[in-house]
């Protein structure tokens, strides 16, 4: 199941647009969201055999393949880039191809785990999908990105938090497996968006506190009054626009969005898990994919988390992770609960 970068909410309201400045980008949207109300339609259930992957241990370093769908919705598209092979005259595929392999790096170098699935399975990615679509997205088994309009959206390989954050939806399929629906769906957005951030971080060799913290800096246009998608630490200041309206994202659970809209706002209703992660992390300083990153890491694929876990259950679930690895009465363990307090989520602690 296709879990787009761009929220369905920011989509209609770009669709409904009448203006003819953005013409193109209110057409783009329609054609995007009809795209991915079909995508979600069809509910995938992943599976994988264990025994089909037990050789792909022996992968040191990821196993990437860069298609182009030339404009197409046909997946995967011709092959443009492979694993080892020099950068190549499209952006795209070279943007997808560095992606991947700072995706790759960060959950083999900070987390010890062998691509996505853990036991090595070869990151696969397609570029130029669609027409002027606007999103990017993980299907199951690939990433998928569009070029975007060309007046809100640019090409959303652009952003390595969008590859980081689409990858991870990977992660949590293999693992927690939290169920894209209410509080477990919000989670699962908050999970892709705190490694997004992670992945960028640990790119770029940046603190908590150098950190911007946004997710999808640089898929706006210069036309867009906004930065990015999402901002995880001020949920709701990623963008404020006359055409996009202002971000609606909540960081607190006493502004917590009760709608049946967007799988029951899984897109909004994740800034306050977002927060709760920022926070966490800001209160420990240094590098945030080490500490913080590693006991949202422990806890997705610890026994504790069950798929429909709801943000009480999985702030639970932190704290417990905590503990394990750092003690009881840890700068770690008060971090997290210092998050959580934050955002008004009952812990535990």
């Amino acid at each position: 199941m296709g879990h787009g970068i761009v929220p369905p909410y920011l989509l209609a309201r770009i669709a409904r647009l009448d203006d003819s400045r953005f013409a193109t980008a209110a057409a783009a949207a329609r054609n995007a969201l009809e795209h991915d109300a079909s995508v979600r339609a069809v509910r995938l259930t992943f599976s994988f055999d264990e025994s089909e992957h037990l050789v792909a241990e022996l992968e040191a370093g990821p196993d990437r393949t860069i298609t182009d769908a030339a404009g197409t919705e046909s997946l995967p598209g011709r092959v443009a880039r492979r694993e080892g092979e020099p950068p190549v005259d499209d952006a795209a595929v070279d943007e997808a191809y560095d992606g991947l392999g700072a995706t790759f790096a960060l959950f083999q170098q900070s987390y010890g785990r062998n691509s996505i699935d853990g036991a090595g399975l070869p990151l696969d990615a397609t570029v130029h999908y669609g027409t002027l679509y606007d999103n990017a997205f993980w299907n199951g088994e690939r990433m998928v990105f569009g070029d975007g309009d060309g007046e809100i959206f640019a090409s959303f390989t652009r952003s390595l938090s969008v590859i980081g954050h689409e990858l991870t939806h990977g992660v949590t399929q293999f693992t927690a497996g939290l169920v894209y629906r209410d509080q477990s769906g919000a989670l699962n957005e908050s999970v892709s968006d705190v490694f997004g951030a992670l992945v960028e971080q640990h790119f770029r060799g940046e603190t908590a506190s150098e950190a911007s913290w946004l997710i999808g800096e640089g898929v706006f246009t210069d036309e867009v009054e906004g930065s990015a998608l999402r901002s995880m630490r001020e949920p709701g200041s990623a963008y404020d626009d006359d055409v996009l309206g202002k971000d609606p994202q909540p960081g607190h659970v006493d502004d917590y969005i009760e709608t049946d809209d967007d799988n029951g706002g899984v897109h909004l209703n994740s800034g306050i898990p977002n927060r709760a992660f920022y926070l966490a992390a800001a209160e420990l300083g240094g590098n945030a994919w080490e500490r913080a990153g590693q006991i949202w890491y422990d806890t997705i694929t610890g026994p504790q988390l069950t798929a429909r876990a709801d943000f009480e259950a999985f702030a639970r679930a932190t704290v417990a992770a905590a503990v394990a690895r750092y003690g009881a009465r840890s700068d770690e363990v008060l971090a997290v609960q210092l998050g959580w307090d934050g955002v008004g989520v009952r812990h535990g602690g």
